[in-house]
């Protein structure tokens, strides 16, 4: 299984557009038939007119497959690439590996933090296996969605997912965590690993699976 983590920079003052085209056009046209759609956000924090999608994949050989197929798709080619082209600024992928289960919540009604940190050449599998043994005690403030590796794209990086209720839940949950000693530990050992750390807050969008 791989994953696909796209970014569209829209022109300012054309998300609403963007989106209810999405909705009404793309969702139903693709639907799950060219890969899986995981989830998709707007930024709320960060840069902002961003859309973010997740994706998975069997493997890359049916990815390229896949959107073969769906560049054939008379609705798709013809009636919403060309309407959707004039809103998109920039576009950016990354293509991912898992390194923990993907974890969706159950239930709807929450925002997401998206959060990918760099470390020097060679150093990403060093920093994840320090942040995979302490998830268990980084997951007992909060649950974590996902976490990946960059296989394409930007090199040396991780990739995490994490869900909140809300602004307030987060701002409690970091404050917490960062007051327990183990994590203070692991910040430690870790840290000096990391050259540059980013986060975006997502908002779920209509269509998102992930809410």
């Amino acid at each position: 299984m791989i994953y696909e983590l796209r970014t569209y920079t829209l022109i300012p003052g054309k998300q609403g557009e963007y989106l209810k085209l999405n909705a009404e056009v793309g969702r139903p046209t693709r639907g799950d038939k060219y890969g899986k759609l995981e989830g998709a956000w707007t930024t709320e924090f960060g840069l902002l007119n961003q859309y973010v999608h997740l994706w998975s994949y069997p493997s890359l050989d049916e990815r390229e497959r896949l959107r073969g197929e769906l560049a054939k798709h008379e609705a798709w080619a013809k009636g919403y690439v060309p309407k959707i082209r004039p809103l998109l600024m920039a576009q950016e992928n990354k293509i991912l590996s898992a390194q923990l289960p993907l974890k969706p919540p159950a239930e709807a009604g929450h925002l997401y933090e998206l959060r990918w940190y760099r470390t020097p050449v060679g150093k990403a599998g060093e920093w994840l296996g320090h942040f995979k043994a302490i998830m268990p005690v980084r997951e007992k403030y909060s649950k974590n969605v996902g976490v990946w590796q960059t296989e394409m794209g930007q090199l040396n990086e991780v990739v995490h997912l994490w869900a909140y209720r809300d602004l307030n839940h987060r701002a409690e949950v970091r404050a917490n965590v960062g007051k327990d000693p183990e994590w203070q530990a692991f910040l430690a050992t870790a840290t000096p690993l990391l050259l540059e750390m980013r986060s975006i807050v997502l908002n779920p969008t209509g269509p998102s699976p992930m809410r």
